[in-house]
């Protein structure tokens, strides 16, 4: 079983990384922009990300998802990582952080 310290560390590299994760159409964070729900971390280091997208047709989908998966594994100690897309419950602009919702002016 994964120490409880270990596992927040791995969760603080894997949401560190996530802010490395950009929509090309828009200028914040997949993480800040609230897309992330979910982060799971099993004990042998398998990762489960729950996310979504501001629009359910966005363009981007499949390299989003790609940049995640891709990201998420070249962290040392990860052993996978599988993304999950889910559209329940529907995103909406609250779910952004403050910084977020500067950044795009909504402040």
């Amino acid at each position: 079983m994964i120490m409880e310290n270990e596992f927040l560390e791995t969760e603080e590299k894997i949401v560190k990384m996530l802010k490395t994760v950009y929509d090309p159409e828009i200028p914040v964070n997949i993480y800040d922009l609230g897309l992330v729900y979910g982060i799971n971390v099993d004990d042998e280091r398998n990762v489960v990300i729950e996310m979504t997208f501001t629009a359910p047709s966005c363009p981007m989908a499949d390299y989003i998802l790609e940049d995640v998966r891709s990201k998420v594994e070249s962290i040392e100690g990860v052993a996978s990582c599988t993304v999950n897309l889910v559209f329940e419950p529907e995103w909406n602009k609250d779910m952004m952080t403050e910084e977020a919702k500067l950044e795009l002016g909504l402040l």
